[in-house]
């Protein structure tokens, strides 16, 4: 299968331009690294920069919690500082889902796009 996949995307290349290969080639599966990179470009790159920085406030309020945990001694501050500690780690889960929900938008969205050169290809052919 890989070979027959190599040699669609050789035969794709020759009948492109030069601009339509090198989009082409730019629509290759991303590193998980290259990934993460891609949700800070593109038209919503400052909600990405915000989710961020609240997970990082949420990652620090949930260790001051836990902190707070372990120096009390009273029964109904244990539950109030452990319940905090357990709203801001699901915070902290919640924007990383987000995050990784973008990630496979932007996959599909790459994977569509190469579809739609091979509509093209075989359209032209």
């Amino acid at each position: 299968m890989k070979n027959n996949t190599e040699e669609i995307d050789k035969l794709i290349k020759e009948t492109l331009s030069q601009e339509e290969a090198k989009f082409y080639d730019e629509l290759e599966q991303q590193t998980i690294f290259e990934m993460i990179g891609g949700l800070f470009q593109g038209k919503n790159k400052w909600i990405m920069f915000l989710m961020n920085f609240m997970t990082l406030v949420f990652f620090g309020l949930f260790v001051y919690c836990t902190v707070q945990f372990f120096n009390t001694t009273a029964t109904n501050e244990l539950i109030k500082w452990g319940v905090g500690g357990l709203v801001f780690l699901f915070g902290v889960s919640m924007l990383k889902i987000f995050a990784w929900m973008q990630m496979d938008k932007n996959a599909l969205l790459r994977e569509l796009k190469r579809l739609e050169l091979l509509i093209t290809y075989a359209s032209s052919k």
